[in-house]
This record gives structure tokens, sequence and C-alpha cells, in this order.
């Protein structure tokens, strides 16, 4: 994403522009997406946050100062949406949430065998479930750094906190998750 881009776009949003804050929203859909659907696991919930996420950014474009760049300060918007809607649910419904496993790319699968296909699909099953089950401020700081691929500096900035608290969420989420795929991947190994 070109920032020089970005900061153009956001000087002419903020002068009440909509077609530059529908161009900043087409540039950065699939992102924020992205980081939504990564924590809530459902295509749904993904498409009413995202758009949740653009229409709080449209309401706020004239607040941003370029503290951060507007990705950060967009995908701020979509983690603090999205933690609490699923701190929302999760007193709502407790523990019993449904997932949906996101499918590999369509030449990936088209490439790999049918047992292979089944392999992979369980396997992220397994993961996403296990993900689910941790906490949420887990779950974040794994999405964007994992699933995203934001450094632990870029993640701090999204979360709102230190690379360091960033770099410990890493080292809990994965040991969380180590301990909850222990069965399964004793069921795997030779």
């Amino acid at each position: 994403m070109d920032g020089t881009q970005d900061e153009t776009l956001v000087v002419r949003a903020r002068a009440g522009e909509t077609d530059a804050f529908a161009e900043l929203a087409r540039l950065h859909r699939e992102r924020v997406y992205a980081v939504v659907f990564g924590l809530v696991r459902n295509h749904a919930d993904a498409d009413d946050l995202a758009q949740e996420t653009f229409m709080a950014a449209y309401r706020a474009i004239g607040r941003f100062r370029g503290g951060s760049s507007f990705s950060t300060w967009l995908y701020r918007i979509a983690v603090n949406l999205t933690m609490n809607h699923l701190k929302k649910r999760k007193r709502e419904k407790g523990r019993s949430e449904l997932l949906e496993n996101t499918p590999p790319s369509a030449e990936a699968r088209a490439a790999a065998s049918p047992e292979v296909r089944a392999q992979t699909d369980e396997i992220s099953g397994k993961i996403a479930a296990a993900l689910a089950e941790i906490p949420i401020p887990f779950q974040a700081a794994f999405q964007l750094v994992v699933n995203q691929g934001l450094s632990h500096a870029r993640a701090a900035e999204v979360l709102g906190c230190s690379e360091s608290t960033v770099s410990w969420r890493m080292h809990k989420a994965r040991k969380l998750l180590q301990a909850r795929l222990a069965p399964f991947l004793s069921e795997v190994r030779p």
C-alpha cells in the first residue's frame, strides 16, 4: 500500500470528498476483512464488522491526525470493534461458537490430492477451533502477526499496546495453541 496515496486521499476525505474516502475503503477493504475474519471466523460477522469499521472511520476521519499510518488507524478501529463484538458474543452465548474454516486458494485445492485436501481441511479446522478457545487479546495478536504478516511493532500500534506486550501475547498464544493442539498432534505423529 502506498502511504503517499493514502495521505493524499485522507487529506481529501477530511475535506469532505466522499469519493476520496470511497477509494481509501476500496484500497483497504480486503485487508480489513482479513483482519476481522481472522478473529471472528464467520463470513457474515466479518462482512458486518468490516462495514462497521469503514462507517466508524468515515465518521471519525476528521479526527485522524496522522500520528500513525492510515492503515494502522483503520486496523485499530477494526480490531477494537471486533474485540467488542467477540466480548459481547461471549457474554451472550458463552463458549458455543460455530467456526468456519478459511478454504485454501482454488489453485492450491485443485493441485492437491483428495487425501491432502482432507488433511489440510482437518488441520485448518483444528487450528481455528484452538485459536477460538484462547483469550481474545492473544487471538488478536496472533491474527495480526501470523495471518496478516504485521511486525510486532505494527501490531502494537494497531492493538494500542507496547511491542513487548505483543511479543508476550504471541509467546502465550503459541503456548496455549500448542497445549490445545497436543492431543491432535500426538494422533498425527508416527
